[in-house]
């Protein structure tokens, strides 16, 4: 009893059952005791006894055939990780209050088809300090850190008016709910040259906690922009390319906001593109109705700062 089971307490020691009579050996002896047999088989390499083995190989085995399967599970990883910035439960709250009443939260400033068509000198002279940008199809195309080429000379222009004051706020990047490390934002910010906000980090008595049910646009508050810029947000533009995100944030919180067309929106997931279907009939549809965003000390004709875009 005792030679037969050792050999079976080994081989469960290496996270492998198997039969220890189907594996070949190597000895040359031709005693056919179990003992013999078995011991000779377990000095065979583990990835060599993996590959003979009928028996799928526990997770924690990543050896031999089994290496594309941790390569799916990561490709996995990844679209679930889309899925969750895709996903936004403070947006379907603020949806619903927009909804019901509070309309003109929804309603921008001023509506551009992009960023070149923002006369940034104008809104320079009227008092404003600073320019806040979202990134997906704002400034990038979806889930892209690359700067959209045309772009390239407005955004320029942006910051040689602003003297730098102009940065990103996403719901990804820069965001601690999905880019703890700040690894995402440090690469945005070296591929188009303008600072990524860090937001979403709070502390419970020294305690860093990610309140991200609160940290996603249009939820939260401006005090990580205010923090980053030194003024408050009534002296800072909003813009982006989201009704329901972008502008409502913007809106609660006295920026100035200003509504851009999405760059790409071929790229989106399927239900951002049935989102934007429904902000673009609401937002006719209150607009057809006469309602207006509510006024902003700074701005007191909708009609200033846009030029003519040059296509």
């Amino acid at each position: 009893m005792i030679q037969s089971s050792a050999p079976f307490m080994l081989a469960f020691r290496s996270s492998v059952v198997f039969p220890l009579s189907s594996l070949p050996s190597t000895s040359t002896s031709t005693s056919t005791s179990p003992s013999s047999s078995s011991s000779s088989s377990l000095l065979l390499p583990r990835s060599f006894r993996l590959q003979h083995n009928n028996r799928r190989p526990p997770p924690s085995c990543h050896h031999g055939p089994w290496t594309p399967i941790v390569k799916d599970r990561s490709k996995a990883a990844l679209m679930l990780g889309k899925l969750g910035q895709s996903f936004n439960s403070a947006g379907i709250a603020s949806s619903v209050s927009v909804f019901l009443r509070d309309h003109h939260l929804a309603l921008p400033h001023l509506s551009v088809r992009d960023v070149r068509s923002i006369d940034w000198r104008d809104l320079k002279g009227r008092g404003f300090k600073g320019v806040v940008f979202d990134k997906d199809n704002t400034l990038t195309a979806p889930y892209s850190n690359f700067l959209w080429p045309s772009l390239s000379n407005s955004l320029d222009d942006c910051k040689l008016v602003f003297q730098g004051n102009v940065a990103i706020l996403s719901n990804s990047a820069g965001l601690y709910q999905y880019d703890p490390d700040g690894s995402k934002a440090e690469s945005l910010e070296k591929s188009v040259g303008i600072n990524v906000i860090r937001h979403g980090k709070y502390y419970f008595f020294w305690l860093p906690i990610y309140y991200f049910l609160r940290s996603k646009k249009p939820a939260g508050s401006a005090d990580d922009i205010e923090k980053h810029f030194g003024y408050s947000a009534s002296f800072l533009v909003m813009v982006g390319d989201r009704v329901l995100t972008d502008i409502v944030y913007g809106n609660r919180n006295g920026f100035l906001t200003i509504l851009t067309e999405p760059l790409n929106s071929t790229e989106e997931p399927f239900a951002v593109k049935q989102v934007r279907k429904l902000e673009t009939y609401l937002l006719d549809l209150w607009r057809r109705k006469g309602l207006k965003a509510k006024s902003h000390p700074l701005m007191l004709d909708e009609n200033h700062c846009i030029k003519n875009q040059k296509i």
